[in-house]
């Protein structure tokens, strides 16, 4: 018994690695390298508030986080950033009236957020961990992990973001090449896009923004500004804890610099987006991946060993469960 008990494990560990079982769709990409645009060279036109559609497939580390209201059904609260194939990085302050993961799904390849392409995924949260010094108050450490049930199926219109933590210099300046993406606000107080935004923005230095007339001290090392001094352009309301990358010419790839934070109002005169600023949470960030990493897997053992026994115990009463996650109201 037990080596056809081992045989079926195997099976069903390779199953739950690829994020599928009998009827799921044929795995296509399944390969990833971060920070590369796979459908799309380096962005031309316009330079969301005040920025224009992204084309399909434009920024494939993109996500919708979702929570669900009642009598509604699952709407986009809050943009992440996929950074590993369990794991979304977000802002704190957008899980602060809903921390209970059952409640959140993670929607990746999206383009129309009104209609899912037959390339888009949709994940169920495993955990939601938030930096246990958050402060709502002053936005300090506005940085959450959302960890998925099962490992993301990478395509051409889903790859993940480099972390800056690689071994080069990433030297950031007013030549480099920043964007901005997101399904928020289009003006201060006008309604979400449906398509996915996109614009390019200068990274502002500090003292600037700190300055008189700007933010006046508000941005301290753990964050930084961008947009321009003139406004017209920023990130705005539904745009939060969605990517600021920046694009690194010896590398030819992008890198998560930022994470929508807040500011005051959308595309005002010398008050730009404030966002997190990703290298300073390195050793947080990378603890928290490993934990992610380790702790996925094992649940993928737990529910592999769960399954064949309720498999080979109930077999004569025809029963079946889906074990594949709690968060069931997320699929």
């Amino acid at each position: 018994m037990w080596p056809s008990l081992c045989a079926a494990a195997l099976v069903v560990l390779l199953l739950l690695r690829a994020g599928g079982g009998p009827g799921s769709p044929a795995p296509r990409r399944a390969t990833s390298t971060c920070g590369e645009r796979v459908l799309v060279d380096m962005i031309s036109g316009p330079r969301i508030v005040g920025g224009h559609d992204a084309q399909l497939g434009a920024w494939p580390w993109q996500v919708s986080l979702q929570v669900y209201q009642y009598g509604v059904g699952f709407k986009h609260l809050c943009g992440g950033s996929l950074v590993n194939e369990y794991s979304v990085l977000t802002a704190a302050h957008c899980v602060r009236r809903q921390m209970d993961p059952y409640y959140w799904r993670v929607v990746i390849g999206l383009h129309d957020i009104s209609r899912p392409e037959r390339h888009t995924e949709k994940y169920s949260v495993r955990e939601i961990i938030v930096h246990s010094e958050f402060r709502i108050e002053t936005f300090e450490n506005d940085i959450a992990l959302f960890k998925l049930y099962k490992s993301v199926s990478y395509n051409d219109y889903i790859q993940p973001i480099c972390l800056p933590f690689v071994h080069i210099h990433l030297n950031i300046n007013n030549q480099t090449k920043c964007f901005i993406s997101g399904w928020g606000s289009i003006s201060e107080k006008g309604e979400g896009s449906p398509i996915l935004q996109e614009a390019q923005v200068d990274i502002i230095p500090s003292d600037i923004c700190n300055g008189f007339e700007w933010y006046e001290g508000m941005v301290n090392n753990n964050m930084f500004c961008a947009g321009f001094e003139s406004g017209g352009i920023d990130s705005c309301q539904g745009d939060s804890g969605g990517p600021l990358v920046c694009y690194h010419l010896d590398t030819s790839k992008y890198y998560l610099i930022g994470i929508t934070s807040f500011g005051f109002g959308c595309g005002r005169p010398k008050l730009p987006g404030i966002y997190v600023r990703v290298s300073r949470y390195r050793r947080w960030i990378k603890a928290r991946l490993l934990l992610a990493s380790k702790a996925t897997r094992t649940l993928s053992i737990i529910l592999a060993l769960i399954l064949l026994t309720v498999g080979w115990t109930h077999t004569s009463f025809g029963y079946t469960r889906d074990f594949r996650g709690l968060s069931e109201i997320a699929t």
